[in-house]
């Protein structure tokens, strides 16, 4: 349907119907605005959450574990998903909004061009309009202008009393209006045809032409709102395989989760190296005791070595527990100025781990110094044969730098990767050491927390049947003060409660019954022990995990383990 055609005298309505299709093309490009800006805000909390959970340490201090992994594998996609959001916002931006922006001003200033061009026709045809209408008045008027004259002249030419000039001075009067009529219903008819002509041009030529523009316009409007819709639309579909990539890699990285993998790792990080404390040997006291009447009763239940042993002097357990002091533990009475280059106060695994670390340091440091020092002599070999370039002897002192710096890495190297052969002999003899205990069982309870073994073969007799908890030691309950006797007394930092029994078998430990509290005076440095004081004054090292423990307040770096 033409607008010209149908429409030919709705100029008003069709001005008032362009102007609501630019004022809805504006509100939709203002819908668009307000989504794109979500997007925008969505990314951006996207963004900044991922950030919040981002780990703050470096990937070398980060857990290893497959969950964590695996979490930071969907910060990773929720990053990724997050551009894909900003990616629809800028599409909507840029193709939607800034289109429709662009294209209402285009059509606000088309509208008035052809707006303004209508008015200009219809204000001519009311001008030729006015003309015509002027032209019928006037010859209404002078019409009946005549007509009086033509009753004037009837008049007196029928009067007997009207002179004759009077006669002739009304006919001619008469004459001259009739003249006058023939005249203005010439330019009557001439302006009547006019008017006609312009009319029939206005709506049938100028109207049909605008209207037809206007039209036009208002289509193309539905046509490029139309197109809006769809690239909104396909903002967002076109990245939706991205986007379900991104959906898969958070898939993938849940698959990815290990709980054997995890344990695994667990176990790698935190052992120690030690092996577990074994059974505390039987001390029989009753061996200098005389034999009476009835001792063949009890001597009847006595093991058939203990009847065929001599009756002899016991063994001191401070004798052999004074032998096992000279030996190096990890938990012994710390030196004035402990060096931990070499990280042996570290438990044997946990100084593997961190020699080899250190190694694979200085080894990159060395590669780098290296690879400066090929730069230099490069460089070198090309200002000795360009000169120009510059002086040769000015990257003398850079050099011999580097090679100083080289050689005192791989100095260090060197020292490190003895101090590892060394743990690692240990270890090994260790393994070869439980090989054949498999199959040649040797007494328990020899090895101390850092592995070291008593010398004295009367404290490897054990029980022949399996313990359930750890036995209180029957020595002297203060045969290890003397680990701490030349240091001065350590402040409380807190206090403990012992979930359960703990023999200390081991020297440097401390025995402690279960539900006893002891005071707390050096916190677990990561290797599972807690040094504490008992009420009487006795200190040494107890299991972290056998005490409940409550550090003060105002204590610094206080910390709790439960």
């Amino acid at each position: 349907m033409s607008w010209g055609t149908e429409l030919w005298d709705q100029f008003d309505n069709l001005d008032k119907h362009t102007q609501w299709g630019i004022d809805f093309l504006e509100r939709y490009a203002k819908f668009v605005k307000e989504r794109l800006e979500i997007e925008q805000n969505y990314a951006k909390q996207l963004r900044n959450l991922v950030k919040k959970y981002w780990p703050k340490r470096s990937k070398d201090e980060e857990p290893r574990f497959t969950s964590c992994l695996s979490f930071y594998d969907i910060l990773n996609e929720l990053n990724d998903y997050a551009g894909q959001r900003e990616v629809v916002a800028e599409e909507m931006g840029h193709k939607v909004y800034g289109t429709l922006i662009r294209y209402s001003q285009d059509l606000k200033t088309e509208r008035k061009l052809h707006l303004q061009e209508g008015r200009k026709a219809q204000q001519y045809l009311d001008h030729c309009w006015k003309q015509m209408d002027n032209s019928k008045k006037k010859f209404e008027r002078e019409c009946k202008e005549a007509e009086k004259s033509q009753i004037n002249f009837e008049r007196l030419d029928n009067d007997i009393n009207a002179t004759k000039s009077e006669v002739e001075k009304a006919k001619a009067q008469y004459n001259l209006r009739t003249h006058t009529v023939d005249e203005s219903k010439n330019e009557y008819a001439a302006q009547l045809q006019n008017f006609n002509a312009e009319q029939w041009k206005h709506f049938n030529n100028a109207i049909p032409h605008i209207f037809k523009n206007l039209q036009a316009m208002d289509e193309r409007r539905t046509v490029k709102l139309g197109e809006t819709y769809r690239t909104f639309a396909e903002a967002e579909r076109r990245v939706i395989p991205i986007i379900s990539k991104c959906l898969e890699g958070m898939v993938t990285a849940a698959k990815s989760v290990d709980e054997r993998r995890d344990s695994g790792i667990v176990v790698e990080s935190f052992k120690s190296g030690f092996e577990p404390p074994g059974d505390f040997p039987f001390e029989d006291y009753s061996q200098n005791l005389s034999r009476t009447g009835s001792e063949g009763a009890i001597s009847g239940n006595t093991p058939k070595g203990d009847r065929d042993s001599a009756p002899g002097p016991r063994p001191d357990p401070k004798h052999s527990i004074s032998k096992a002091k000279n030996k190096l533990w990890l938990f012994g009475k710390k030196p004035k100025a402990p060096s931990v280059e070499d990280f042996s106060h570290l438990p044997p695994e946990q100084r593997r781990k961190r020699l080899q670390q250190k190694i694979d340091e200085l080894n990159n440091k060395l590669q780098i110094e290296m690879d400066q020092r090929d730069a230099l002599n490069k460089m070198k070999d090309v200002y000795e044969k360009t000169p120009p370039m510059g002086d040769p002897n000015s990257l003398q002192p850079k050099i011999s730098e580097t090679i100083f710096n080289m050689e005192k890495l791989r100095s260090e190297i060197h020292k490190h990767e003895a101090w590892l052969a060394e743990v690692e002999a240990k270890q090994a003899s260790k393994d070869r050491r439980h090989s054949a205990d498999n199959h040649h069982p040797t007494p328990q309870g020899r090895e101390s927390p850092e592995g070291s073994y008593t010398e004295d073969a009367a404290q490897e007799q054990h029980t022949p049947h399996q313990r359930t908890g750890p036995v209180q030691p029957s020595g002297d309950p203060h045969e290890f003060d003397d680990e701490f006797d030349d240091d001065d007394p350590l402040p409380v930092i807190g206090h403990c409660k012992a979930l359960y029994s703990f023999d200390g078998q081991n020297e440097g430990t401390l025995v402690m019954a279960e539900d006893e509290v002891l005071y707390i005076i050096e916190e677990d440095k990561g290797d599972g022990w807690t040094r504490a004081r008992k009420q009487s004054g006795q200190e040494g090292y107890v299991p972290t995990t056998y005490v409940e423990i409550t550090m003060e307040k105002n204590c610094k770096g206080a910390v709790t383990y439960i």
